[in-house]
């Protein structure tokens, strides 16, 4: 309805009266209304844009400034006016230079159209075409088309003035000429009067109760109050009383604003929300597939009995295994049965069982390590999906950002920065500073680390440095070295591994000598974790 024919008519009569120039209906002057003021002329003293869909316009005289914003996207379109804008430093583009410095001469109204424009000296006239996803502002001169603001609508540079009146009898003889259907009549009303209208049941009554009803509409549009309330979270204009809570003003430009306003809070709302539950239903599906695979992973080694086995019945039996045999049957106590067992044959017996008693302990190792593992993330499952609930229940954005901020939800995605030396990732309150290659590692270690922060990097393979930024008076937490952790093996030659060990020691214990190559170094004193290769 912020666009609607019936307000538009109202708001530019509205301006003209302020700036005290004559308003016009039709650029036929089927109606002229002659505003008076003692007051400097206005002018335009600035067009600019800062962004592809928005354009701003500053009015002024001596006494008094006004701007106007005019917003035209596809899925908004309404424009509001301010006492004050500051415009940006930088990506701010000037346009319709040929109005700056003119005054103001007049206002057309288009007539039963949703278009106004304002007339300037020299026979420039700036057209507001506010026809929703298709509105535009276009500039001409004698009439003629000189340049939009939107280029792309290629079809508003055949656009004259006086196509775009439409005439239409407003009288109960034009009405019966028209076959008395109200939609056809009067095509301005919009889908909100009309679905009003019907409400009303006009389709049932005669055709002069049907006119009378239709034209004490109309002058219930034109009344000059205007309503902005809340649908299902959406602001909505309107120039009828809507039902429950809603402004009121009887103002045009006020009720721009408050919508315009209410428009801006919602938006930004809703923005935040879908992104941060876009975001967490995106780690939550990365938990559940990191489970199911490490679920299969832990069957797979379950059973870290078997080589422990394997090896006591080799010792047991060290006296019946030939030299060089490359497979032996014995004697399994365990099951009490025979049992073929492989052997190497660059191996003696006593080392092979060796090798599977180390194959044992490791399994153990990777067996807790993966329990362990299993136990966080189903945890961290349920966290989860308990703030995909909660965030999901919001209604208003500052008890959305209050919850985001106390439970260090609002930037825990890498932040994409093109000019970026590092990958830098924020986690839980925590900086993490990641290497792109050798060059790259070295000077993320030897300039931007410090000597307390924590210094991580994949074992035994190459791979990115990653640094966990240290905070004064604070320990680092388990579960974000953990984390950091998983970002070094992701970053590493074995980012595709079930698990990964990865070496960690403050700064202070790696150092570099000049015989080292790009992102080699030597590491002192390191603890040692076992991760499973993951970004955020």
């Amino acid at each position: 309805m912020q666009y609607n024919y019936h307000f538009l008519k109202q708001l530019s009569k509205h301006l003209a009266e302020m700036w005290g120039v004559e308003w016009r209906l039709g650029y036929d002057e089927r109606e002229v209304i002659r505003f008076q003021t003692k007051n400097s002329p206005f002018q335009l003293c600035e067009a600019f844009s800062q962004d592809k869909d928005e354009l701003i316009l500053g009015f002024a005289n001596e006494n008094t400034q006004l701007y106007a914003k005019a917003t035209l996207k596809s899925e908004f379109t309404c424009v509001h006016f301010l006492e004050d804008f500051a415009r940006a430093r930088r990506n701010s583009v000037n346009l319709f230079t040929e109005l700056q410095g003119k005054n103001i001469t007049h206002i057309t109204q288009s007539a039963f159209e949703r278009a106004f424009s304002i007339g300037f000296e020299d026979e420039y006239t700036l057209l507001f075409k506010m026809h929703g996803k298709f509105s535009n502002i276009i500039l001409f001169q004698a009439g003629k088309f000189i340049i939009a603001f939107h280029k792309k609508l290629e079809q508003d540079r055949n656009i004259t003035l006086e196509g775009l009146d439409k005439t239409i009898d407003f009288s109960l003889k034009g009405f019966e000429e028209a076959g008395a259907d109200f939609s056809k009549f009067l095509p301005t009303l919009g889908k909100e009067i009309k679905q009003y209208l019907q409400d009303q049941q006009i389709n049932t009554l005669p055709t002069e109760a049907r006119w009378k009803l239709l034209q004490k509409t109309v002058q219930t549009l034109e009344a000059g109050k205007f309503y902005v309330t809340d649908k299902v979270g959406v602001p909505v204009f309107g120039l009828l009383p809507p039902e429950g809570e809603y402004f009121t003003a009887t103002n045009p430009l006020d009720a721009l604003r408050e919508f315009y306003g209410r428009y801006t809070y919602t938006s930004s709302f809703a923005s935040e929300q879908q992104t941060c539950l876009r975001q967490l239903q995106k780690k939550l599906k990365q938990v559940q597939s990191y489970l199911e695979k490490t679920f299969a992973r832990f069957i797979e080694v379950e059973d870290s009995t078997l080589n422990e086995e394997t090896a006591n019945i080799i010792m047991a039996n060290l006296h019946q295994i030939p030299a060089g045999a490359l497979e032996v049957e014995l004697f399994d106590f365990y099951k009490d049965t025979n049992r073929k067992i492989k052997l190497k044959k660059d191996l003696t017996p006593q080392k092979t069982a060796e090798q599977y008693y180390r194959k044992a302990k490791n399994q153990k190792i990777e067996k807790d390590t993966l329990q362990r593992n299993i136990a966080r993330k189903e945890e961290e499952v349920k966290i989860l999906q308990v703030h995909i609930e909660k965030i999901s229940t919001f209604k208003e954005l500052k008890p959305l950002r209050k919850y985001l901020k106390e439970n260090h939800l609002e930037h825990q995605a890498e932040e994409k920065q093109e000019t970026s030396l590092f990958r830098k990732f924020h986690y839980l309150g925590w900086d993490i500073w990641v290497g792109k290659n050798a060059k790259n590692n070295d000077v993320l270690t030897q300039q931007y680390a410090r000597k307390d922060d924590l210094w991580l990097h994949a074992k035994d393979v190459s791979g990115s440095h990653v640094v966990l930024k240290a905070q004064a008076g604070k320990a680092f937490p388990s579960n974000v070295i953990e984390k950091a952790a998983s970002l070094a093996a992701f970053y590493s030659k074995r980012s595709n591994d079930t698990l990964c060990p990865v070496l960690y020691t403050p700064r202070k214990h790696v150092r570099k000598t000049r015989d080292l190559m790009a992102g080699q170094v030597i590491v002192e004193k390191e603890e040692v974790i076992m991760v499973v290769p993951e970004k955020f």
